[in-house]
Order: C-alpha cells, then sequence, then structure tokens
C-alpha cells in the first residue's frame, strides 16, 4: 500500500531534510532551497538516461543468455516490446567505452544508425555545444538532407519530419522474416520498415536517386507493427 509506514522507500539526504522516492512519485520537503530543488533534478534526469542504458544492456544479455527473452522481459517491466527492442539496439550500437555520460540516451538514440565515424562526430559536437536532443535531430538531418541534395537546406523547424502512424497486420512468420531482415541491417524494426517503403516506392516511381538518410537517424517511432492474430 502506498505511504505504509513499514515499507522502506528510497531517500536522497540533503541539509533540507530527506527526499524520498516512492513507486507512486517524489515527496520533497516543505523548506527546500533552489539550488537543492535544482540538483535533485539533475540526479533524476541522470536516473532515466541510465536506466534506458541498463535496460538495453540487460536485454542484450539475455539475447544470448535465455531464450523467450523479450516476452518475458515484458513481463518484468512496464514497457511495451518495441521501446525495449528500442533499447537493446541503441545499446548494440554504442558499447559502454563509447557512451558518453555528458549526454542523454536520447542523444545516442539520435544517430545510433549513422556509421560509427559519424555518430563520435555528432555526439561531439552535441557535448561541446550542450545541444539538447532536438536540436541534434535538426543538425543531423540538415546536414543529411545538404549531402544527399548538394545544396543547403533553411535551418527551419518547417523541416520536420511528418508522422504516419501505421499499423500492419501480419503473420508471426513474416514478421520474424522481417525482424531478421532488420537485425541484418543494424536497425530497429521501424527504421528498416520505412527504408523498406521508401525503396519499394522508388521502384514503383522508377525513381533511382540515391535517397537521404535522414528518415533512419531520426528515429522514426510512429509504426507499430504487430503479428496478425486473426
Amino acid at each position: 500500500m502506498g505511504g505504509s509506514p513499514s515499507r522502506r522507500e528510497p531517500a536522497i539526504a540533503g541539509p533540507a531534510g530527506l527526499v524520498r522516492l516512492s513507486g507512486c512519485g517524489l515527496v520533497l520537503p516543505q523548506q527546500l532551497p533552489f539550488e537543492r530543488w535544482v540538483s535533485i533534478g539533475r540526479q533524476l534526469s541522470a536516473v532515466c538516461t541510465s536506466a534506458a542504458w541498463c535496460l538495453g544492456d540487460w536485454l542484450v544479455f539475455g539475447e544470448t543468455a535465455f531464450t523467450g527473452r523479450y516476452r518475458q522481459a515484458i513481463e518484468q517491466t512496464s514497457l511495451d516490446y518495441q521501446t525495449l527492442r528500442n533499447y537493446a539496439w541503441v545499446a548494440k550500437r554504442f558499447p559502454m567505452s563509447r557512451r558518453r555520460d555528458t549526454l542523454s540516451f536520447g542523444h545516442h538514440a539520435e544517430v545510433a544508425a549513422l556509421p560509427e565515424p559519424e555518430q563520435d562526430f555528432w555526439l561531439r559536437k552535441a557535448e561541446e555545444h550542450r545541444w539538447p536532443v532536438k536540436h541534434l535531430r535538426r543538425e543531423v538531418r540538415r546536414s543529411l538532407t545538404e549531402r544527399s541534395a548538394g545544396r543547403p537546406q533553411p535551418d527551419s523547424e518547417e523541416q520536420d519530419l511528418v508522422t504516419l502512424r501505421l499499423q500492419i497486420r501480419m503473420s508471426e512468420s513474416q514478421l520474424e522474416t522481417c525482424r531478421a531482415a532488420a537485425d541484418r541491417a543494424s536497425l530497429t524494426i521501424e527504421h528498416w520498415t520505412i527504408r523498406a517503403l521508401e525503396r519499394a516506392a522508388c521502384e514503383e516511381l522508377g525513381d533511382t536517386r540515391p535517397r537521404p538518410r535522414s528518415v533512419e537517424s531520426v528515429g522514426a517511432r510512429s509504426i507499430g507493427v504487430q503479428p496478425s492474430t486473426a
């Protein structure tokens, strides 16, 4: 039961009293200096980033050590299957030695689809200039667009990708085939699906021009792929 005095809760000690963290939220003391409040926010942010990395590493370990890993993982967490796979995919793309503790998990996820030298370049830029995730996403997208088109593009929020939500029904065997192809290409199922859809569209239209890879690096999380149960 929430608030039970017999249940021990994690506490963060400080000069202004204890800050208690429970499964339902954060309990702050009445008298809390501004500097202490800011410090707590930094600690919580670090915990969130660390949790994403830890879940990814946990899943990667289970991938080789156990069977039925993702189904069991879903049962042990409140996260859905695709979220867990995304964590594992980013963790695979960044060994511990290449992770930057000054940047969030989200920063790494934004460049995970790029080749390793480009990953390091953009993470270094984000670190040096203290870019938030949204700014890093915009800079990467603009660079990839310029490289593909051969001309500079205006720095505008209007370049944001359009979100299209699709729910694809397929058999379990079809889904496993797609996942295997995505894993071989070191992509998430969303990234791979968008690439496959674009290639199919270009073939249908007879368009053989090189396409920008920004759709892969931005991290399209708007496609839900589910096996058909019908």
